[in-house]
């Protein structure tokens, strides 16, 4: 992805405009440990090209502390996850500045679109980030935070909460406790 940016860490305020509705492709491959899905990508990571790019997005840290990677890694070393079982989509490809800005139906289309990334990619966990988001877009109504039956288009699902730094019922203690409650499963077998 081609970028205009002075210092491909901090955007411009032009540089964020320009990155509404954009899409951010996928960091995937077949048969990943964990495919984590986030709602949608902030015009932060639309303008870099990375996920969960934000300052303040707990993510990275959450996926380090929580036991996924040995090392916290950038935003910029999303290429890297494959390497460790892992990988990134999003329930809605268009670039928001948050996500509410989302429709019911993007949320919908956008779930029908996973359930074929997972059945095609095979992941044995599908961790989705953000439950609310996963409420709309699947009519789930009563589903909370933590592993999900049954299984979701061949894989086990797993809900962690949405890691912007917007969730602030979440810290990222609590984050990385819910992180590595994934984590223990995942190695466990």
């Amino acid at each position: 992805m081609a970028s205009t940016l002075n210092r491909p860490d901090r955007p411009s305020r032009a540089d964020l405009a320009a990155a509404a509705d954009k899409v951010l492709p996928d960091v995937i491959a077949p048969g990943l440990d964990v495919l984590l899905c986030g709602i949608n990508p902030g015009l932060w990571s639309a303008a870099t090209g990375h996920h969960f790019a934000r300052p303040g997005n707990r993510f990275w840290p959450a996926l380090h502390l929580g036991g996924f990677t040995p090392r916290q890694l950038r935003p910029d070393e999303q290429h890297l996850l494959p390497g460790y079982g892992l990988g990134i989509t999003n329930l809605a490809a268009r670039a928001t500045a948050r996500a509410d800005e989302l429709t019911r139906e993007e949320l919908t289309t956008g779930g029908e679109i996973l359930r074929d990334k997972v059945e095609r990619f095979a992941p044995k966990w599908l961790a989705v980030l953000g439950v609310t988001a996963f409420r709309t877009a699947f009519g789930a109504a009563r589903v909370q935070v933590g592993p999900q039956a049954p299984h979701f288009a061949g894989a086990r699902l797993w809900i962690l909460p949405n890691p912007s730094g917007l969730n602030a019922h979440f810290t990222l203690d609590k984050l990385t406790t819910e992180f590595a409650r994934l984590h223990d499963v995942v190695t466990s077998g």
